[in-house]
């Protein structure tokens, strides 16, 4: 598999209004909520030093992205964060998860912010996303 580059990491959380005042007003970082999803509690930013895309990703917005439901389903560990890897051909690399006994959490597909991107899971619950990322392949 070639790996590109680490596209994104996000802390998933329980409590989005505490994380926020960690990572905003305690840590300083420059995060703000997507334009193009205005109820989300989910804050970003791809101006953080040394990292592409820096989130903190609220747990019932992962479990609706990845289940389509508010609630983490039993079925699963609830993770506490997720990295994503950036690929040329993400079916390509998830079939190759796959062959090597890894569960897919969801097969690749489009989200609505034009991301193409399969989601796994590790043994303690870190989501995996293996990923293509249009707008870090423009300019």
């Amino acid at each position: 598999m070639d790996i590109r580059f680490v596209a994104g990491f996000a802390v998933i959380t329980t409590d989005p209004a505490r994380d926020k005042g960690l990572f905003v007003e305690t840590l300083g970082l420059p995060l703000h909520p997507p334009v193009s999803v205005p109820d989300s509690e989910y804050v970003y930013s791809e101006d953080v030093v040394g990292a592409k895309h820096f989130g903190v990703w609220p747990l019932a917005e992962a479990a609706q992205t990845c289940f389509g439901q508010q609630t983490w389903p039993d079925t699963h560990r609830v993770p506490q964060a997720t990295i994503e890897f950036e690929v040329d051909d993400v079916e390509a690399a998830a079939q190759e998860l796959v062959e090597r006994g890894y569960r897919p959490v969801h097969a690749a597909r489009t989200e609505p912010w034009k991301q193409v991107v399969a989601r796994f899971q590790a043994a303690d619950g870190l989501l995996v996303g293996l990923c293509f990322t249009p707008w870090m392949h423009e300019g």
